[in-house]
This record gives structure tokens, sequence and C-alpha cells, in this order.
């Protein structure tokens, strides 16, 4: 559902050296895990940082008279970060994400329930390059496990996310991603834009979420209230899948969840590198899917509008 990054501010040295470093954060922003973003300051210079998020998705229908149902979990996430040259920048991330699932009897799916806790953990590589005092690039190969506890059939999801930005100065930088990712039994391709836009002192348009094999980086619209607050709006696809445990009646099965998740947004800075973010929103058009274990599609269900709520720790060092 959520996983969030969060940019912090830059330093310069001259001002071809701060345009390289912007479009390099630019570009890293967009595929980092879920902590505060890369920040870079220079040769040699390395960043690590952490995140922690505690999530809930509230009751929802499923379609006609279907039951309903709701998940808890949470995401653990870090990355290290180092600018190698003025040119090469290269990162390393780890991140885990849990999901525990509980359906109503019946649902849609049956007496029992079609999966109950996923696990999610993944391992990512950076590599971007300063084509242009403006203009960087950067490739982000990408790894994932996704599955239910107690299966034992492959649920690897791989693939990477490449993409491009341009820096017309510090606070205005534009690009073009897209993410290319073997999910279990499928491949798919979706492209991303990644944005950093200053509309004056107060508002700007960036990405707030990472790509990933769930989907791209998404848009928000951020006004500072002051130096430590932040009122912010805006939304994302995603789409996931999961292997089933080898036991019970969908035996190494596949499940997907995929829906548009609009959120608001209120953070605070935590001393000069902490950051606490709390989120509340709904995933809409959403829908669930149960598939055999050759990705044949067995139930379909939409289900309405589902209400969350997250609460963020991240911190760079």
């Amino acid at each position: 559902m959520i996983e969030v990054h969060r940019a912090t501010p830059l330093s310069r040295s001259s001002h071809s050296a701060g345009a390289r470093a912007l479009v390099i954060a630019a570009v890293f922003a967009a595929c980092l895990p879920a902590t505060a973003g890369a920040q870079a300051t220079g040769r040699d210079a390395i960043t690590a940082s952490a995140a922690v998020t505690a999530l809930a998705s509230f009751d929802s229908d499923l379609d006609s008279n279907g039951g309903s149902f709701h998940w808890t979990g949470g995401i653990v996430s870090g990355s290290l970060t180092n600018q190698v040259t003025e040119k090469w920048s290269v990162g390393f991330n780890l991140g885990y994400q849990y999901e525990r699932w509980t359906f109503s009897s019946p649902s849609a799916f049956g007496r029992d329930a079609p999966w109950g806790t996923i696990n999610r953990p993944s391992v990512g590589f950076n590599v971007g390059y300063q084509a242009a005092p403006d203009i960087g690039v950067f490739v982000s190969p990408q790894f994932e496990w996704s599955y239910e506890s107690g299966a034992t059939k492959g649920g690897q999801n791989f693939g990477a996310v490449l993409g491009a930005s341009k820096a017309f100065d510090r606070d205005h930088i534009i690009g073009v991603g897209v993410g290319i990712f073997h999910q279990i039994d499928e491949t798919k391709a979706f492209p991303f834009f990644i944005v950093n836009w200053k509309l004056d002192d107060k508002w700007k348009i960036n990405n707030p979420l990472r790509a990933g094999p769930a989907g791209g980086a998404g848009l928000e619209l951020v006004y500072s209230a002051s130096d430590n607050w932040e009122l912010a709006g805006g939304g994302t696809y995603r789409q996931y899948r999961f292997r089933l445990k080898d036991q019970g009646p969908n035996a190494d099965g596949i499940g997907q969840n995929e829906g548009i998740p609009l959120f608001a947004r209120l953070s605070r800075k935590l001393g000069p590198n902490g950051r606490l973010d709390v989120w509340g929103g709904a995933t809409v058009a959403g829908t669930l899917k149960l598939r055999d274990p050759n990705g044949n599609t067995l139930v379909s269900s939409d289900y309405n509008a589902a209400p969350f709520l997250a609460v963020t720790l991240s911190g760079t060092f």
C-alpha cells in the first residue's frame, strides 16, 4: 500500500556540483525504499537511511455480498548510497513488508480464507550516472520474494527501474522512468514521472513513494506550513502478487491485490535528520484475485473503498 521515502536538503559546493547532486538525488529518490531519500553531498560521501512503518487497512466489503476483509502490517527498510565520483553514484537497499489478512466467513472466496500472512522481503541496487551537469540517468535492479507463510514454491519477483531526469535549477527537476518486472508468472512494464517541482515558497509537487515491483513512484502536492511541518495529498497505483502456502484449498496458488491508494499526509521534522509521517486515506478501484498455480483466475472480486492509516518514522545518518 504505502511505501514512503522523504528527500532531505542538499548541499552545493558550486553551481555545477549542486546540479549534479540534485539530479542524482532526484533519480535515486524514485527507486529508493521507504526511507529518507538519497542525499548526494560530494565525492566519496556515504549516506545511510532507515525507516519503519506501521499500517492498517480497515474493513472493506467485497462485491455481491461477498463478505469483507481487513489487514494490518508493517514495513522496515534501509539503504546506503555512495557518491563514488562526481559522475557516478551507487546504492544498496533492503526491505521487508509484513501483512496479516483477515476475511469474514463465508466470503466471495469460499468458507476458508484465501490467504493469511503475506511476507515480502526485498533487496535492490542503484547505479546513477551524471551524463551532463543537468542530466542524470539511473538503473535500479530489484529482487523481491512475495509469499504466504507456509509457501515453499517460488514467489520471486525481479526486474529493474530505469529513468532519467533534468534539473532546470535546484527547485525544478523533472524526468521519466519505467519499471519492468516479472511477477511470479507474468511480466509487466509501467511508466512513471520523476518530479520535484517547486510552485512557490509554500507549494511543490514531488514523488512520495518508491517505484518497484508493485508500481510507480506516485505524485503528491505538498504544502510547507513551516520549516518543521508539511501537509500533502496524492495517490498512486499498486498491484502485487504473492505465492500461496503449499497446504490447504488453494495450495501453491497465487493471490493478487491491486488498487489506487489516495492519501493525505501530515509530516513533522524531528531534529536535523529525522521525520515522522502520518498517512490517512483509502484504496479505491480495488480488486482481489485468486489464481491457480499456473496463473489462471479462479475468483476475482472488486472491493469497496478501503480506508487505511499508516505511521512512518525515518531518518538519515
